[in-house]
């Protein structure tokens, strides 16, 4: 009896790490004593003391004698989890956070070194093509990309991710964060995360799921880096992985940044660019979505009214017409894609050739 005791205890000792890995996989459940919604607000320099400001790329932890370094986060443990988590790089959006915590996706916003974009953003792409792609990635990873700009890890937003889940994870017990951890707890599961972004935050989670393997990636009024062409490079992510969603009267789409770096990222194998007004869900499966909902033909609204909030086109009730893209957006199933289309003749790939002087990106 002894011995067979002994054995077990070996065979667990040995398995262990597969036992580990099986239960890091199975499917999150929350065990909330009082179901709620949780929204919760951190400062980046007070979860991680390595954390620097960059004042020579206008990015810094106070502005006008405020913090300027506020990160967010919600879930909402009433819901079903869906065993995901949206990193929105962009600036805090609350109906946003509302309607992807009732979607059962847990949401944060982090604080990264981004503010390089006022200073390089209408730069050239260079010879490579790839200029305002390696900043971004560098900004992103914390990882020595570009010479322009010198941005070390614990401000990047990668590691600004990672501490700020630990955080989460030691705050928010019933919000289950460390879900989201690997076992050793030293990296965010990125298979288990949606990157997101609006316009340069759009452009930037493209660029970032080109190079590590996400979930999914949900971009709104983008990517853009008009004339560069990291958007053709081989992806970590898949392509049936990347959502998009513009207004047709966006600078961006008029000028076909849009739909260019949609054919780039290989978007055209899942189907045509379907006009949300026009259509029900699931669209044709598509992952390129457009609207042409009245905006009182304001370009800058139109540019900001894909995601929820005040720029957002209501109905005669007063309720958002486009509740059902955003869901789908986030949670449609990536393996139920359209079919191939070919190239648009109407959508130019060399964009350098038809403009003087770069376009400077959105903010």
């Amino acid at each position: 009896m002894k011995t067979r005791i002994t054995r077990l205890a070996l065979n667990a000792l040995f398995l262990s790490p597969l036992a580990a890995l099986a239960a890091a996989d199975v499917p999150l459940m929350f065990s909330d004593p009082k179901p709620q919604r949780y929204e919760l607000t951190a400062r980046a320099s007070q979860i991680d003391p390595r954390a620097q400001p960059h004042p020579e790329i206008d990015f810094v932890f106070e502005k006008g004698g405020k913090p300027a370094d506020i990160e967010n986060a919600s879930v909402d443990t009433r819901v079903k989890p869906q065993g995901k988590l949206v990193i929105w790089l962009m600036g805090h959006s609350a109906p946003l956070f509302e309607r992807v915590n009732s979607y059962g996706l847990h949401a944060i916003r982090v604080h990264y070194a981004n503010g390089w974009f006022g200073k390089f953003g209408g730069m050239s792409p260079g010879d490579d093509g790839k200029l305002l792609g390696k900043i971004r990635l560098e900004a992103a990873t914390g990882e020595d990309f570009s010479p322009l700009v010198n941005i070390p890890k614990p401000d990047g937003m990668m590691e600004r991710a990672l501490q700020f889940v630990k955080w989460l994870a030691k705050e928010n017990p019933p919000g289950r964060w460390d879900y989201f951890l690997t076992a050793d707890k030293q990296a965010l599961r990125w298979d288990r995360v949606i990157i997101s972004g609006s316009s340069h935050g759009s452009t930037t989670s493209a660029r970032f799921a080109k190079h590590v393997k996400v979930d999914r990636v949900v971009m709104f009024c983008g990517p853009r880096d008009q004339l560069e062409t990291w958007q053709a490079l081989p992806s970590a992510t898949p392509a049936n992985r990347f959502f998009a969603f513009t207004h047709v009267l966006d600078g961006g789409w008029t000028g076909h940044h849009y739909d260019r770096s949609w054919e780039l990222l290989g978007l055209h194998q899942f189907g045509p660019v379907v006009n949300v007004d026009k259509a029900a869900p699931p669209y044709g499966n598509s992952r390129r979505l457009i609207t042409d909902a009245e905006v009182k033909n304001d370009a800058r609204r139109a540019h900001s009214s894909v995601v929820p909030g005040g720029a957002a086109v209501k109905d005669a009730s007063g309720k958002f017409i486009h509740e059902a893209v955003w869901r789908y957006l986030f949670i449609h199933p990536v393996e139920q894609v359209g079919k191939p289309v070919p190239h648009d003749p109407n959508t130019p790939m060399d964009l350098r050739s038809l403009e003087k002087k770069p376009t400077k990106i959105n903010k």
